[in-house]
């Protein structure tokens, strides 16, 4: 049948685009993660070279200021895509689920046919 057929290569298609999906979200997740450790790394030779490791301190760097903010904003980000990370690994285990069960039913109509 060919409607069979089509619906097991759609949800094929499916779990392949779920799985590129989820590739990309932790591909991001470790871009930003090198990102924030890089910027960590920026904050402490900052605050070697001024002497001061107080962010509160008056004379602490601007530098240092700004790439710590934008340090905290990266693990933001990383707790946030870590959600989405969380329901896209549930979606594709749903569409495998269904792919499975298009793939039954496939080979199920094909042993039909083949008795018949």
């Amino acid at each position: 049948m060919k409607t069979r057929d089509s619906l097991v290569r759609l949800k094929e298609f499916q779990v392949n685009e779920k799985r590129r999906q989820l590739q990309q979200l932790q591909m991001m997740m470790a871009e930003f993660e090198r990102m924030a450790k890089e910027l960590e790394h920026q904050i402490s030779l900052e605050e070697k070279k001024s002497g001061i490791s107080d962010p509160n301190h008056f004379a602490y760097p601007t530098f240092a200021k700004a790439a710590r903010q934008r340090a905290d904003n990266l693990q933001v980000s990383i707790k946030e895509l870590k959600v989405q990370q969380d329901a896209a690994e549930l979606a594709l285990e749903e569409a495998q689920a269904e792919h499975a069960k298009a793939t039954a039913l496939e080979e199920r109509d094909a042993t039909v046919r083949a008795r018949a």
